[in-house]
């Protein structure tokens, strides 16, 4: 008997063993999501030079903003489920040549309407990306990774949001044709993702799920509760770093008086670093102390944020934008940790498009308001009040998650 217990417990460490694959093999399947991630936040720093080239408002640059959310959105009612039926490279091959098309139309913007279409088309591949793309990351990595899988997905998304507009700041600014060579650049990495799906070994799924095609995404039954618990924080983190993206730059123009490309990316870039580094830190904590502490994050940027409003303080702006990074970089782990954790991989890719929705429609649609509403009354004000109904939305995500406790106390 001791003998046969012995022979099951080896058979299931090898088991385990083949269910894990190489780390290296993890990193290079989250490469795509980072590259794409790259082209999602790599005009921020360039906006200031439209403005002044083509002549359009605050409210005006959220809705070229916000299109962005809607080409996001969109996809995740489609790329989610037709991932988890038609397998990953059948969707990200498509979206990866979409965002190289987005490339060459912001390269060459010349109206408020070039822009609306390149953003659009950079909404849709970004939908592919955390959909199909951090749902490839999982499959790659296989059962005896997960936990980590989740991390790096989590980790490419948002560290090549951050990176996308500090290169494109640099560039802009030390390298001739400051909008065109941000997306050669761009593109040439792109060219890469593309080489590194045809190469990933992933598989048609063998069993897909049913139903419409086209619809919410959502989760199967008896995961609803992981699903809200994570949009409860993730959606005002990734709502805060949306309005540091969109407004950021004018806000820096009436606190420091400067148009500085490079400090915008930077700022950009320090804010979602933050958002990686901090997963790294807090990966082998409880869920639900990550997801409190998320909230926490993101309510303490918007206070930061009134108090930068208020006094014309630049270092308590770039404060907000580091507790923004961190508020969106828990939540979104604490997320899909749950969603990993729980999901069957013939759903996952729906799940995390389901995530995703839950988290980027506040995202495109408060900052629009907070633009138009600064138009109205003047950026000061209507930032306080955006800052202020989102600091409530982020207490209420944090109560919620302290209310909880059974499907959030498990390490992530």
């Amino acid at each position: 008997m001791p003998q046969t217990r012995t022979a099951a417990k080896q058979r299931q460490s090898a088991d385990a063993g083949r269910g894990a694959a190489p780390l290296w093999r993890v990193w290079l399947a989250a490469w795509p999501v980072m590259a794409v991630f790259m082209l999602s936040n790599a005009a921020t720093p360039l906006y200031a030079l439209w403005q002044h080239d083509i002549d359009f408002s605050a409210g005006t640059l959220t809705v070229v903003f916000a299109f962005y959310i809607v080409g996001l959105t969109g996809s995740l009612l489609v790329c989610g489920v037709a991932s988890d039926r038609l397998g990953r490279k059948p969707v990200l091959l498509p979206a990866l040549a979409l965002a190289l098309a987005a490339c060459l139309v912001f390269a060459t913007a010349t109206t408020v309407a070039a822009l609306i279409v390149a953003r659009l088309c950079t909404g849709i591949a970004v939908g592919a990306a955390v959909s199909a793309g951090m749902a490839a990351v999982t499959d790659i990595a296989g059962s005896g990774r997960r936990r980590t899988a989740a991390l790096l997905a989590s980790c490419a998304m948002v560290f090549g949001a951050g990176l996308g507009p500090l290169l494109a700041g640099v560039l802009s600014q030390t390298a001739p044709a400051p909008t065109g060579t941000v997306f050669v650049v761009e593109a040439v990495l792109l060219a890469t993702a593309v080489l590194a799906v045809l190469r990933m070994p992933l598989r048609r799924p063998e069993a897909p799920a049913g139903g419409a095609w086209v619809r919410v995404p959502g989760v199967p039954r008896g995961n609803s509760r992981q699903l809200v618990l994570g949009i409860a924080v993730f959606a005002p983190g990734i709502t805060a770093t949306s309005f540091v993206l969109s407004l950021g730059p004018s806000l820096l123009s009436g606190l420091l008086h400067t148009t500085s490309r490079t400090l915008a990316g930077a700022i950009a870039f320090a804010m979602f670093l933050t958002a990686t580094g901090v997963q790294f830190a807090v990966q082998r904590l409880p869920r639900r102390t990550i997801l409190t502490a998320g909230a926490a994050a993101t309510t303490l940027s918007m206070i930061t944020l009134i108090v930068a409003l208020h006094t014309s303080s630049a270092p308590s702006l770039a404060i907000s934008a580091l507790l923004a990074g961190a508020g969106q970089g828990m939540g979104q782990l604490g997320g899909l940790s749950l969603l990993n954790s729980s999901v069957p991989p013939r759903r996952l890719a729906e799940a995390n498009a389901a995530l995703n929705v839950g988290g980027y429609l506040p995202a495109g649609i408060l900052p629009v308001c907070a633009g138009y509403l600064s138009d109205m009354v003047g950026l000061t004000s209507g930032a306080t009040v955006f800052a202020t109904a989102l600091a409530a939305l982020a207490l209420a995500g944090g109560l919620t998650i302290h209310a909880s406790k059974r499907q959030t106390t498990d390490p992530a």
